[in-house]
């Protein structure tokens, strides 16, 4: 059996979480891609296949706003989601790692949108 490389192996455990996790227009999926600058996280409705929400640390607006390390801009960037949920109207999510071990980055979003107000 040949050795996968890392993208790959994040590919097989995101598509092994997708059978369980799935978002809908009352509860959508809360999806977090971790790259090595920088965090993207949706919100996704997959009954109707759309994004009602999208927010990244890379984005000319919320690069003007939040500063310091990445995990502080992780934090940020949870804060603003759960804040701009809210606005819409959304209240309850489903948490959707990506692949990704739960903690560092993916940890301090998760615990920032949680203490804002979104429930997972």
């Amino acid at each position: 059996m040949a050795k996968l490389t890392r993208r790959e192996s994040l590919s097989r455990r995101h598509r092994r979480l997708r059978k369980k996790v799935s978002g809908t227009p009352e509860r959508p999926r809360l999806f977090v891609r971790r790259s090595l600058r920088h965090m993207i996280a949706c919100l996704i409705d997959d009954v109707e296949g759309k994004t009602l929400l999208a927010l990244t640390t890379d984005s000319k607006e919320f690069r003007a706003s939040a500063s310091g390390s990445k995990t502080e801009m992780a934090e940020a960037l949870g804060a603003k989601l759960a804040e701009l949920a809210k606005e819409k109207g959304i209240n309850t999510v489903v948490f959707d790692r990506g692949g990704h071990p739960y903690h560092g980055r993916v940890k301090a979003l998760a615990e920032k949108a949680r203490e804002c107000g979104l429930e997972f």
